[in-house]
């Protein structure tokens, strides 16, 4: 186990530099830059555009260098945990990302473990109850939650809460804790709150996770082991968790590497909509002005967390089926 998680680690590494290479040159590639939109800006406000001021920025944020004495300036950074400046929000970088990956991970992580929660018991439950009421009801939903777009949702549910009960849903706290310090009461209030974007971003990918464990597990359940078993006397419960399910989980486990980077993302629409504090909104913002070091950290961010993810994926899936485990030490 531990040769396959090694080869796995050591996969990573050119896999991420080949990512940030695409990552910067994607991010160039519309015409212009960052100051291009900037006067583009100004010009349409009717003002002045000072030359000198943009030949300053323009030496100051080296704009005027190759592409890639950028890249390998911006690359050379992140080592050294510089992840370069804002041109937009004249800040660094790094400041930006950390202030708003906190409630990022904390809502993604609790998005990961509702929607697994869920969707494992609601499929088990669906399989093991074939054609019931509870199936029924549990399949409708599902087809429900894949019909309706998250971003629909979230407007559906914000409409709901102010026209029935007067309240404002949008946002992880209330105004009077928005910039207060941590604190034990900022955390019950985050925890009133997020239940709603936990709800929004995570009923899409139960829907989905419910369906596909419910086939694979009712295939499963259909073949000749099974039977063998109940004739050697096995309570249905021993049969169920023992090999079946063990099956049907893998691609229910093959799902962490998007669906983590999906959901620190912060379903950019879903997190506009609610007025979310998340990464989301501030990469669509960096990637409309050009505002190339922001953006790029995000995306590679974003990347990293992808590559994680299926790091994980491949130690749960070496974990439920050997066979995988063997083929990855063997390669």
């Amino acid at each position: 186990m531990l040769k396959f998680i090694v080869k796995r680690v050591l996969m990573m590494l050119p896999t991420l530099f080949l990512i940030s290479i695409l990552a910067f040159v994607i991010i160039q590639l519309p015409p212009g830059d960052y100051l291009t939109t900037y006067i583009m800006q100004l010009e349409s406000t009717g003002a002045l555009v000072d030359q000198a001021k943009i030949e300053e920025l323009t030496l100051r944020y080296g704009l005027d260098k190759p592409m890639y004495v950028q890249y390998l300036s911006w690359v050379g950074g992140i080592f050294h945990g510089d992840f370069g400046y804002s041109f937009e929000w004249s800040r660094p970088v790094g400041d930006l990302i950390w202030n708003r990956l906190g409630l990022t991970l904390v809502v993604s992580l609790v998005t990961l473990l509702f929607t697994w929660v869920v969707s494992f018991l609601a499929g088990i439950y669906s399989a093991t109850h074939q054609y019931t009421l509870g199936d029924y009801l549990i399949s409708t939903l599902g087809f429900i939650g894949l019909a309706v777009p998250n971003f629909m949702l979230a407007l559906i549910l914000m409409w709901f809460a102010y026209s029935a009960f007067g309240l404002s849903i949008g946002g992880l706290f209330s105004p009077e804790y928005g910039q207060a310090p941590f604190s034990l009461a900022k955390l019950i209030d985050l925890g009133r709150h997020i239940w709603i974007p936990v709800i929004v971003l995570g009923l899409s990918g139960t829907a989905g996770l419910i369906r596909t464990l419910r086939a694979n597990l009712l295939d499963e359940l259909d073949k000749p082991y099974v039977t063998t078993g109940r004739a050697k006397g096995l309570t249905e419960k021993r049969i169920l968790y023992k090999y079946p399910l063990r099956v049907a989980m893998i691609p229910f486990v093959s799902t962490v590497g998007w669906s983590l980077a999906g959901l620190v993302s912060g379903e950019t629409i879903v997190a506009v909509v609610l007025n979310l504090a998340t990464t989301g909104p501030l990469l669509l913002r960096a990637l409309q002005n050009q505002d190339m070091y922001l953006a790029g950290s995000f995306i590679m961010m974003l990347s990293v967390l992808t590559v994680i993810g299926t790091l994980v994926s491949d130690i749960l899936l070496a974990w439920v089926d050997p066979r995988i485990r063997a083929e990855g030490a063997g390669t």
